[in-house]
C-alpha cells in the first residue's frame, strides 16, 4: 500500500475540501488521486455498497461516478435477463457503453462469455483494472466504440447486447431524446437486433415512454418487448426498454418497480379502463409511486386495486380498506376539510393542536404537504396556511370528481 493509499484509508471519512485544503503542500501524495478516491469513496458506499467494500478498488473520474447505475437498479437489470434468457440461452453478452461497469458486474456473471467495451481510455482501465477484484475474472475489456465493434464483426452474435447510451451533449449538456444520446439506438436499431436475441437499453427516465415506443416500432414492427420503470427512495432513476428482433410483440408490458413492489399492465388495458369515481373519502388515501406515474398507469393501477379515484387528473385514490401490495404510498385519512376561509381556519387549528400535543415548541405547525390537479402551489398554499414543512402529518390539496377543491390530512401507513 503505498502513503497516498493510506492516507486515503484513513480519511475517506473526511469532508473532500478539508482533505483538499490539507494536502494542497504535501509533495509526497498524489494529490489528484488522492481527492479522487476519496470522493469516489464517498459518492459509491452506499449507492454501490460492494465496491466501496472492496480492497483495491479504483475510482474513476466524477462524471462516470455520476452517470453509474445503484447496485439495486443494475441488479433490477439482472433480474429482468435472468426471467428472460434461460441458463442454457446465456452463452455471451457484450456491454457496448461499459462506464464504471456497475452494470456489466450485475450481468456479466450470468453468462459463459462477457465482452465490456469502453471509449474512455481512463474509464476503460479502470474498469480493467476493477472487474477481477469483484470475483468477474471472465470479462474481456476491449477500449474502443461498441457500435464500431458490432460492424467489425458481422458473424458474431450474442445473447444480450446491452448499451447505456450517453445522455450528454458536445457542450455537456444533458440530453433525454434516443436520438440526441451516444449511441443513437434508434439509428442502429437493424444492427443491435441483427447482433443480439435480446437488446437491453438504459434511456433518460425523463423521456417520454410513448414516443419511444413509438420510434422504434416504426422502425421494426413490434421489436419493443418491455418496458421498465425503476425509482428508488421516490424518484424514477432508470427508464429501460427490452428489445426483440426475433419475434413481433403486439403491445410491449409495461413494468413499474420500487423496492418489492412493482406494477405491470398493458397500454391497450391502461386505454379501456374506466375508473370509478369517489363520491365520499374512505378510510385510506393512495398515492401511485414515481414509476406508476411516469408509466401513465393512471387508471389500471386502481381498478387492479379496487380503489376508487378522487378525480380524472388528480391521481389519488381512496379505499375503506387497507391494501398492503399497493405500488405507492398509503395514509389513513385524519379529516377532510374544504377550502374555503372557515375550513382553512378550522384546518390551521387541527395542525396547530396537533403540534402542541406532540410537544413541539415552534411557532409554525408542521406538515408534508403536496398538491395535485390544484389551483395553487405548494409555497403558496404553504404561506397561506402558515406552515412548515415536516413532521409526521401529511397534507395533499386536491380536487374532487365533483370539481370542488379540498384539503385531505393524513397520517403515513407502514
Amino acid at each position: 500500500m503505498t502513503k497516498s493509499d493510506e492516507y486515503i484509508f484513513a480519511n475517506r471519512l473526511r469532508r473532500v475540501e478539508d482533505v483538499a485544503l490539507e494536502i494542497s503542500s504535501r509533495t509526497d501524495l498524489d494529490t489528484p488521486y488522492v481527492l479522487r478516491q476519496i470522493e469516489g469513496w464517498q459518492r459509491l458506499r452506499h449507492k454501490v455498497p460492494r465496491w466501496a467494500e472492496t480492497p483495491g478498488i479504483l475510482f474513476p473520474p466524477r462524471i462516470a461516478l455520476e452517470q453509474c447505475s445503484s447496485a439495486s437498479a443494475a441488479e433490477y437489470k439482472a433480474d429482468i435477463v435472468r426471467r428472460l434468457l434461460l441458463p442454457d440461452e446465456r452463452d455471451s453478452m457484450i456491454d457496448l457503453t461499459g462506464g464504471m461497469g456497475v452494470d456489466f458486474s450485475h450481468l456479466a456473471p450470468l453468462f459463459a462469455q462477457a465482452i465490456y467495451v469502453e471509449r474512455q481510455a481512463e474509464i476503460a482501465a479502470t474498469a480493467r483494472h476493477n472487474l477481477p477484484l469483484l470475483g468477474i475474472r471472465h470479462a474481456a475489456c476491449q477500449l474502443g466504440d461498441g457500435i464500431a465493434l458490432l460492424q467489425s464483426h458481422p458473424e458474431e452474435a450474442f445473447s444480450l447486447v446491452y448499451l447505456d447510451p450517453a445522455r450528454r451533449d458536445a457542450h455537456g449538456g444533458k440530453t433525454v431524446l434516443i436520438e440526441e444520446c451516444e449511441p443513437n439506438i434508434a439509428a442502429h436499431l437493424s444492427l443491435l437486433l441483427q447482433r443480439g436475441h435480446i437488446v437491453v437499453a438504459k434511456l433518460s427516465p425523463m423521456l417520454d415512454i410513448t414516443r419511444a415506443i413509438a420510434l422504434l416500432n416504426s422502425q421494426q414492427r413490434g421489436c419493443v418487448r418491455e418496458v421498465h420503470v425503476y425509482a428508488i427512495g421516490g424518484e424514477c432513476k432508470d427508464l429501460v426498454l427490452v428489445l426483440d428482433g426475433r419475434q413481433c410483440s403486439p403491445e410491449p408490458r409495461i413494468f413499474c418497480a420500487e423496492g418489492s413492489r412493482g406494477f405491470s399492465f398493458l397500454p391497450s388495458e391502461e386505454a379501456e379502463v374506466v375508473s370509478e369515481m369517489a363520491s365520499t373519502l374512505g378510510e385510506y388515501l393512495y398515492e401511485p409511486g414515481p414509476a406508476v406515474l411516469k408509466a401513465g398507469a393512471f387508471r389500471s393501477v386502481g381498478q387492479r386495486y379496487g380503489l376508487q379515484k378522487l378525480h380524472p387528473n388528480s391521481h389519488l385514490y381512496t379505499a375503506d380498506a387497507h391494501v398492503e401490495a399497493f405500488p405507492g404510498r398509503a395514509f389513513r385519512i385524519v379529516e377532510v376539510y374544504g377550502f374555503s376561509k372557515s375550513e382553512l381556519r378550522r384546518l390551521s387549528s387541527a395542525l396547530c393542536a396537533a403540534s402542541a400535543a406532540a410537544g413541539r415548541k415552534s411557532p409554525q405547525p408542521a406538515a408534508n404537504l403536496s398538491v395535485r390537479n390544484f389551483p395553487e402551489s405548494v409555497a403558496t398554499l404553504r404561506a397561506r396556511l402558515k406552515i412548515r414543512e415536516g413532521g409526521d402529518q401529511y397534507l395533499f390539496a386536491t380536487t374532487r370528481a365533483d370539481g370542488s377543491k379540498c384539503l385531505i390530512l393524513c397520517r403515513a401507513v407502514g
